[in-house]
């Protein structure tokens, strides 16, 4: 089974290069911020509560996030392998997700990281806001406090797979198919090494 944490900030391309990578790679592509949506619109209990969080910026809780992850995982029981997209966004989500995943005799076989300066991030999530209708990209101060918590609460994570030798670092920079090459690139050689 192929597990690919799909990391960056937000802004960084992380859902159009999980497009990329499901079909080349056949897997399963989980979005924490899709799975959120979902529940939102779906007014679930753990959408409302959600909610809340998003709203202002902030992380939804792991206990929350980590219900709803693992409820999607066991939809796919058959699955080739999964791309964790914007989870996991702690070290103890991290854990978590080790874990579950250790039940399922299965791993994380890398963590690939987008890198694009804050500028560059800005501006795709203002024209994002713009083109898709997405209202938690539009207001300026509601960009810089996701960008902030990101760095501040979710880019440490990235230690978390750097000391078990799975992180790559990832130029989010270029053409799409550009930076999808770099990814596939990435995975190939971590099949190789594992």
């Amino acid at each position: 089974m192929l597990n690919i944490v799909l990391f960056g900030p937000p802004g960084a391309g992380k859902g159009t290069q999980s497009e990329n990578l499901i079909q080349r790679f056949g897997l399963i592509h989980l979005s924490t911020g899709d799975i959120f949506r979902a529940n939102i619109k779906g007014e679930t209990e753990l959408g409302k509560l959600a909610k809340k969080f998003m709203e202002k910026g902030e992380l939804v809780p792991d206990s929350v996030t980590i219900s709803m992850l693992e409820s999607e995982v066991d939809k796919h029981p058959g699955a080739k392998g999964f791309i964790f997209d914007g989870f996991p966004r702690t070290s103890a989500q991290a854990s978590a997700l080790d874990a579950f995943l250790l039940t399922k005799s299965s791993t994380i076989n890398c963590m690939l990281a987008l890198e694009v300066n804050e500028e560059e991030l800005r501006t795709r999530m203002l024209n994002r806001a713009r083109t898709s209708g997405r209202a938690d990209d539009a207001d300026p101060g509601v960009i810089q406090n996701r960008i902030d918590v990101y760095n501040r609460e979710t880019a440490p994570v990235a230690e978390y797979y750097r000391l078990q030798g799975k992180f790559v670092g990832i130029n989010g920079l270029g053409s799409v198919d550009e930076i999808s090459d770099r990814l596939c690139d990435a995975i190939h050689a971590s099949l190789k090494s594992h």
